[in-house]
């Protein structure tokens, strides 16, 4: 509970410094910005207060004083002026000029849905075991054991899955978490109440962002549409399928990674945002609450050429790089497009400039010491960088081993994205003014994301495309609109509508329906048992000997050091993890001949479960003979290491 309150505590801060800051704004905008704002400082300000004070209840409590005298001070000093426009006394509507159905029936089934896939994703408890759901069973580990890893940790963090190694994953959206843990919220809770919190605001933001830019409830639900039903041409694969065997259809809702927006046996590589983005990949989620509204705030003050806005949106691009990364790059670039449009179109180019020099002098400030101290040491600095910061052409469509694209590049696009592909191009021609502004930050980001490689997996320049995918919805919502109406009057105008939203949305709304039935265990009740042991009655400061599995009971669930875990997440961290993983193998399979391993990493108990027993040829008779059986139930055995003065194991 006291978790809870914390997070009800940040929240009330950030409504008070946005009702500030945005006092002109319709009370929704406010809200929206106020929310978002209270998760910013729940994610920053106890990791500053955790370099003096660990990462603590105290830190906690700290942050929260911080977050509630910013509040006062925004109140007292920073209070925007009223609009000199408005009439004396005029209240707007909460909702402004939007009618407010709008974001009520856009907003509320995704969000009762993704309530329920964030319980069902996360530690789900059934008889004892924890159960997650499809795209969760490979992504959350890594982010429960940065959460759980985090309580009463020293500042800079470092990784519990490798020693001696700076925790430079962006970890805020987790430490979020780790921050109502260390003030007693249960695990689960920690991250599904946040999870579901952000994706409703990023529903809202992006309702409140469409309606900015477009004005057109129709534009507004078509974009909305677009974006969180995304998924292209799979299902045409699937229908394929089903006229040999009718039994296929079934295997989409029972199969692994067999849903048509997720399909890379044909190339279909664009994931629904929903299932494959938002909920398993929670730095993705944070980037997203963050973004949006700094889109947002971009559109405002290129609009309104506000310099006021302009220095709130370099805070808040200057916090993003420990948040989401990705993000924060995504939206470097749209500002470069913004300030190339702006710079060429502007009446008054010299405060232009001076704007723009605000902004980006803010979030560099802000920005460079994230980058220095934890971006570039892991993606430039790292030592497992096969093809990270290359040059690569067409994202995943290219194959290395023969030097050609898989499919065509225009129909590689097209059966990802489906046919709103083809329309970004009119769809930024027809846009008018700083419009056109944000449409060239878009085609930044895409040409940047096409021919740069800028981590070791490739799959994951998709974080850079989705903000361009984003950023360009609404566009395309407008020229639907107007290509609508300029069809007025034409026979099977309607029909034409329904076959283009039904071949854009149907993949998407099928994987949608896939990841609400998935279900799959990710730890034992044996497992969970005994982290709950290692967590509450063994030393926080232990190294822990097991397997590489990615569902390591020790690392994920009770955050404690191990030798080393699964490459599926180091590697790709740009870690170089290869000899510790395979001095863990050595001890486990001939523990006997490597006694000295055991004093060179410190281990304290060396953990045994049926994932140690089925991946390594172990010697558990060793452990049994020469070592302290401190813990046994059902598959789960812990054993103390017994020592000599020099630290190795007894002979």
């Amino acid at each position: 509970m006291g978790g809870i309150l914390l997070l009800l505590g940040f929240e009330a801060c950030g409504c008070v410094l946005a009702d500030a800051l945005f006092k002109r704004r319709a009370g929704v905008v406010r809200l929206w910005l106020g929310l978002t704002a209270g998760l910013l400082m729940m994610m920053w300000l106890p990791s500053l207060f955790a370099y003096a004070l660990r990462f603590t209840a105290a830190a906690q409590y700290a942050a929260l004083g911080t977050a509630a005298l910013l509040a006062a001070l925004a109140r007292f000093f920073l209070t925007e002026k009223p609009d000199p426009l408005a009439l004396e006394g005029e209240k707007k509507p909460f909702c402004g000029d939007m009618p407010a159905w709008l974001p009520i029936a856009l907003v509320v089934p995704l969000l009762i849905l993704s309530i329920y896939l964030q319980y069902t994703h996360t530690l789900r408890e059934v008889d004892g075991a924890l159960h997650v759901g499809q795209s969760t069973y490979g992504d959350l580990c890594l982010h429960l054991g940065i959460a759980t890893g985090l309580q009463g940790s020293a500042y800079p963090p470092e990784y519990t899955l490798i020693q001696d190694v700076l925790l430079g994953y962006p970890f805020l959206m987790d430490a979020l978490s780790a921050s109502m843990i260390a003030l007693g919220t249960d695990l689960a809770a920690s991250f599904v109440i946040p999870g579901s919190l952000m994706m409703g605001l990023v529903y809202l933001g992006f309702v409140l962002f469409a309606w900015e830019l477009t004005r057109s409830r129709a534009a507004v639900v078509v974009a909305y549409l677009l974006l969180f039903l995304n998924g292209g041409l799979g299902f045409f694969y699937v229908l394929d399928g089903v006229w040999q065997d009718s039994t296929l259809f079934q295997n989409v809702f029972t199969g692994y990674y067999a849903a048509p927006a997720n399909m890379v046996e044909n190339n279909i590589r664009w994931v629904n945002v929903i299932c494959d983005m938002m909920i398993p990949q929670r730095t993705l989620l944070a980037g997203w609450t963050m973004v949006v509204p700094a889109l947002y705030l971009l559109a405002l003050a290129m609009r309104e050429r506000s310099r006021r806005l302009y220095i709130v949106l370099g805070v808040l691009a200057g916090a993003m790089p420990m948040i989401h990364t990705h993000s924060f790059l995504a939206l470097a670039l749209i500002s470069a497009g913004c300030l190339v449009w702006t710079l060429w179109h502007a009446p008054e180019r010299k405060k232009a400039l001076v704007d723009f020099a605000f902004y980006a002098g803010i979030a560099a400030a802000l920005a460079l010491p994230q980058v220095l101290t934890w971006s570039i040491p892991q993606t430039v600095g790292g030592s497992s960088l096969t093809g990270s910061l290359s040059l690569r052409f067409n994202w995943v469509n290219y194959d290395t081993s023969t030097g050609r694209l898989i499919d065509g590049y225009f129909w590689f696009w097209i059966k990802n994205i489906g046919p709103v592909y083809l329309l970004m191009v009119p769809a930024a021609l027809l846009s008018k003014g700083w419009k056109r502004g944000l449409a060239l930050g878009a085609l930044f980001v895409y040409v940047a994301a096409e021919f740069i490689q800028f981590q070791p997996n490739p799959y994951d320049n998709n974080k850079l495309f989705y903000v361009a995918f984003l950023l360009m919805l609404p566009l395309v919502g407008s020229y639907l609109v107007a290509l609508w109406n300029r069809l007025r009057g034409l026979p099977g105008r309607a029909l034409l509508a329904a076959v283009f939203l039904a071949v854009s949305l149907t993949s998407g709304a099928l994987s949608l329906a896939r990841e609400a039935v998935s279900d799959y265990q990710l730890f034992s009740a044996d497992e969970v048992e005994a982290a709950a042991y290692i967590r509450d009655e063994l030393p926080a400061d232990a190294v822990y000997l097991t397997g590489d599995q990615h569902n390591n009971l020790v690392a994920a669930l009770a955050g404690r050091q191990i030798v080393c875990g699964t490459g599926s997440y180091l590697y790709y961290h740009g870690i170089d993890y290869q000899q510790a993983a395979l001095d863990a193998r050595r001890m486990l399979e001939a523990p006997a001949e490597n006694l000295e391993l055991f004093a060179q990493y410190g281990v304290d108990y060396v953990v045994i479960a049926d994932s140690e027993r089925y991946n390594y040829a172990l010697d558990e008779t060793y452990f049994a003979q020469n070592c302290t059986l401190v813990y046994e139930a059902g598959s789960v055995r812990i054993y103390a290491v017994d020592t000599q003065n020099d630290g190795n194991l007894q002979e």
